[in-house]
């Protein structure tokens, strides 16, 4: 076998193994934007997504196979305000550090302005924004046996300063022509309006365990993972539920293999009345930010 065929073997069972830990994890963003092919070049040339699927109103771009992103355009849509609910960031997990250096090599030559790095002490994330202003973070995962736990079951989690040169030197200069095929959505970061009722949606209704707490930030995953919902406050704090077509985050998947904590999050909307669209083992609602959310089994 060439090491080619290695790497891609191993890079699927990275994928593999990262979602069957999961009970339930986010595995695929939809955004709305005013530029397509624009910003699906973009995507493709600078995080390396493969299109996947095209139809007249958009693209859905992945990696390895797996549908990671769905950009569409609407005429009609008003561009997304800065500090009202909707996408904070859309985190791309690279499957090690070797990648993510190599990533971080190939946006420097491409002159890619980066908007921040920082070292959470679970992870090494790098942030920088679509050509609209969508944001991003790259990142990769430290072992899980690097990872503190507190008592009460949360990680450690901090930002610190990230060595990017560092990071840079000890990369391979060998280009970055497409995503590694163990690519995957790590997490979504949201901006909410309230944290209690980020709190109430995430951990009461889907079933997220409150994993780090962070001025103005809570953080949500399962299977013991840092986090695969982030939600802040820091520019929508008490901003009204979003209403129309916007730009920005239409939608966004979360996948369980646990199916009884998908029947749990349905009788948890029924209860409080949510509105539920349901159609086999999929059903659709929007949050209640006026984001849309799909549920998958």
């Amino acid at each position: 076998m060439s090491d080619t065929a290695i790497l891609s073997a191993q890079g699927q069972r990275h994928a593999a193994d990262h979602a069957v830990s999961m009970p339930a994890f986010v595995d695929h963003a939809h955004l709305v934007v005013r530029d397509l092919p624009m910003v699906s070049a973009w995507y493709q040339r600078i995080l390396g997504l493969v299109p996947l699927e095209t139809s007249a109103s958009g693209e859905t771009l992945g990696a390895g196979g797996r549908p990671l992103l769905t950009l569409t355009t609407s005429g009609d849509a008003r561009i997304g305000g800065q500090r009202g609910p909707g996408l904070f960031h859309n985190a791309f997990l690279m499957p090690d550090r070797t990648e993510l250096g190599r990533w971080l090599a190939h946006a420097a030559h491409s002159g890619v302005a980066l908007q921040g790095a920082s070292d959470h002490l679970v992870s090494e994330a790098i942030y920088l924004a679509d050509p609209e202003g969508n944001g991003i973070e790259v990142y990769r995962d430290r072992p899980r046996s690097e990872w503190r736990f507190q008592p009460d079951g949360t990680v450690a989690m901090a930002t610190l300063p990230l060595d990017l040169q560092a990071l840079y030197d000890e990369s391979p200069k060998t280009g970055f022509a497409t995503a590694p095929e163990a690519t995957t959505l790590g997490h979504i970061h949201l901006q909410v309006s309230a944290l209690p009722e980020a709190d109430m949606f995430f951990r009461d209704v889907l079933g997220l365990g409150l994993m780090a707490t962070y001025p103005g930030a809570h953080f949500y995953g399962s299977g013991q993972y840092h986090h695969h919902v982030g939600a802040n406050i820091w520019n929508s704090r008490g901003a009204p539920k979003r209403a129309g077509q916007v730009t920005g985050l239409a939608d966004y998947a979360v996948q369980f293999n646990d199916r009884a904590r998908f029947d749990a999050a349905l009788a948890a909307l029924d209860r409080l009345e949510i509105p539920v669209a349901r159609n086999g083992d999929r059903a659709t609602l929007t949050d209640p930010w006026g984001i849309g959310v799909t549920l998958v089994a």
